[in-house]
């Protein structure tokens, strides 16, 4: 071999030709990747709007498949109370009127012939709700017991928002709604709890473990039941409905009455605006409207009529025979 000869290197040619090969190579590279990128995203985007359609159907169809749950027993979005213990009404003191003397006798709500119908429409956290409990829970028992009265309680929840956003007013409704549905005889004492020690209007209110302590305190049956009911928010749907259908009337019994507020207590259709705290006003009121219905009720004897009012042919006198005289 020459000294002159070099080694086998590429030519300026050679070595531009290999730049564009790796050159072509690199794109090509990159090419694949967009590809498979592009590929990768598509099928991402394919499954992420299946996905979303999936989620979409599914809840439509729970939707449809699961109608709001509502309790049992109940009449008119109510629950009528057909016994009150007398440990529950005999806690409570009577209220005496303000015009009248401690010692005042009770009066007599109603000597109608039906019973009377009194809707109660109670907000748990209003109170209002609670002066009237505790004002007339010992003489609406008595009226119960003598069949005098039909009382039904309407949960509601008209305070929704004046609980600190824990909807208190709304999940006591609710809590109602489940003792009501389980342990209906134990409705009125749990209602009445409810009602006599109630928080403070813009506090937190119980929450729901407490309403479920409270439940199980008053003796529902089935505790645990019970407690499922309201911790799991069973009726809730049920108490902005059961609300929602009382704002836009009529109210059970009344042909045109809507809810404007809680308390609001409607007896034979007639809503009651007097004292709250009154029990002498609210008896005289039942009375008042207990004797209207029955009034209205009768209808109206029809006149008979009388012996004067009958013409009569006058009679004609027969004259009395002469004497004929002795021959």
């Amino acid at each position: 071999m020459s000294s002159d000869e070099t080694p086998n290197v590429p030519t300026p040619r050679n070595s531009r030709e290999v730049v564009r090969e790796k050159a072509q190579q690199v794109h090509a590279q990159q090419s694949r990747v967009r590809i498979v990128r592009r590929i990768i995203i598509g099928v991402v985007a394919i499954v992420a709007v299946g996905a979303i359609g999936t989620a979409v159907t599914m809840a439509v169809t729970s939707t449809i498949s699961e109608p709001t749950m509502s309790p049992s027993g109940m009449k008119s979005d109510g629950i009528v109370v057909h016994d009150i213990p007398d440990a529950v009404s005999e806690s409570v003191p009577v209220t005496p009127s303000p015009e009248a003397p401690e010692e005042m006798a009770e009066p007599e709500p109603t000597t109608a012939t039906t019973a009377v119908d009194v809707h109660i429409y109670v907000d748990y956290l209003s109170p209002g709700a609670g002066e009237f409990e505790r004002a007339n829970a010992r003489q609406l028992s008595g009226w119960i017991d003598e069949d005098a009265v039909t009382v039904t309680y309407h949960p509601v929840s008209m305070l929704t928002a004046s609980s600190n956003g824990t909807k208190y007013s709304l999940r006591s409704a609710a809590a109602a709604a489940c003792v009501a549905t389980h342990s209906p005889e134990n409705f009125y004492a749990f209602n009445h709890e409810l009602l006599i020690d109630q928080p403070e209007v813009d506090s937190n209110g119980r929450t729901d473990v407490e309403l479920a302590d409270l439940a199980v305190a008053v003796g529902v049956d089935e505790p645990k039941v019970v407690r499922s009911c309201i911790e799991g928010a069973d009726f809730v749907s049920w108490a902005k409905e059961a609300t929602a259908r009382a704002l836009a009337g009529p109210l059970a019994g009344s042909d045109d009455l809507v809810l404007t507020s809680a308390p609001m207590v409607v007896v034979n259709g007639e809503a009651y605006v007097g004292s709250l705290k009154d029990p002498a006003e609210f008896s005289q009121f039942v009375l008042t409207v207990a004797s209207d219905t029955d009034a209205a009720a009768s209808p109206s004897p029809t006149p008979t009529p009388t012996e004067a009012s009958v013409e009569t042919p006058a009679e004609t006198e027969t004259p009395a025979p002469e004497d004929t005289p002795a021959g």
